[in-house]
């Protein structure tokens, strides 16, 4: 990184400072304070091995989104001031050409990888870019060491972008003021996910034992439903409990009805009428 890139990021709030702002550890965040106030310089991370990956897979990365999806992308490493704010700005790893979704190349470790977490991690970043380039959608594309490729399709949360946009405009007032920041302490929502993907479970043993068990008790759950809800319809309407044959339906004060099994000695079998 330049001299002058170096000095030009102290000038404003980026979607990789995002995630620090918004995160729990507060020496980091002291260090990004110092960082912008000019006291510090920025953190060398050539020895990062997994930084350095995701570096040099970049390119790759957007070649395969390109040909797995059929999207084009353009504005590779542009750099995006927002509008009004002026200390808020993206350089965004590309843009789909046809839906305007800010795309993000990303590298991750295999171990324990779920889109979930994948999403959590980066979620400062995609809706800090989105604020900032009037995105409505974020595609972060995924290469693991595994050697897999996933997409994921998140859009835009105004909720999560307030509290994000209050967080990075405090941070900023302790940068100009020069106060120390503390944690923010903001519990964010997480945006759902949007499936995109069809899986095959066939070398999963639990979910062959559940789908087994599944199947073998479908039939059984269907005729148990629908003898609740016939047994429902013979319960007087002003009868508080109802009891007999080994079960029991009691009505709660909102008048909804519950069934529960009797003990052995609670239940005696009466002949049906």
């Amino acid at each position: 990184m330049s001299i002058a890139m170096q000095s030009d990021r102290r000038a404003f709030i980026g979607g990789s400072d995002a995630r620090i702002i918004m995160g729990d550890d507060h020496e980091a965040l002291l260090r990004l304070w110092r960082e912008k106030r000019g006291e510090l310089e920025p953190e060398d991370l050539s020895d990062n091995l997994i930084v350095q990956l995701g570096t040099v897979t970049e390119r790759l990365n957007r070649a395969w989104y390109e040909r797995s999806t059929g999207q084009a992308l353009k504005d590779i490493q542009k750099h995006v001031r927002h509008p009004v704010h002026s200390w808020m700005a993206a350089t965004l790893d590309g843009v789909v050409a046809a839906t305007g979704a800010v795309f993000e190349a990303k590298f991750m470790l295999p171990w324990g990888f779920t889109e979930e977490a994948a999403a959590d991690k980066h979620m400062a970043q995609l809706q800090h870019n989105m604020w900032v380039t009037a995105a409505r959608a974020a595609v972060p594309s995924i290469i693991t060491g595994g050697g897999k490729w996933i997409e994921i399709k998140i859009h835009a949360d105004p909720l999560y972008q307030h509290l994000l946009l209050t967080a990075e405009r405090k941070f900023w007032r302790c940068v100009q003021e020069g106060t120390p920041p503390v944690l923010f302490n903001i519990e964010t929502p997480r945006p759902r996910l949007q499936a995109v993907r069809v899986i095959d479970m066939t070398s999963s043993n639990l979910w062959a034992e559940l789908a087994a068990a599944y199947l073998r008790t479908r039939a059984a759950h269907g005729e148990h439903e629908a003898s609740k809800a016939e047994l429902k319809k013979l319960v007087p309407e002003d009868a508080r409990e109802a009891r007999g044959h080994g079960i029991r339906a009691r009505r709660s004060k909102s008048g909804a009805l519950s069934f529960d099994c009797l003990e052995p000695a609670e239940a005696p079998y009466a002949p049906v009428q």
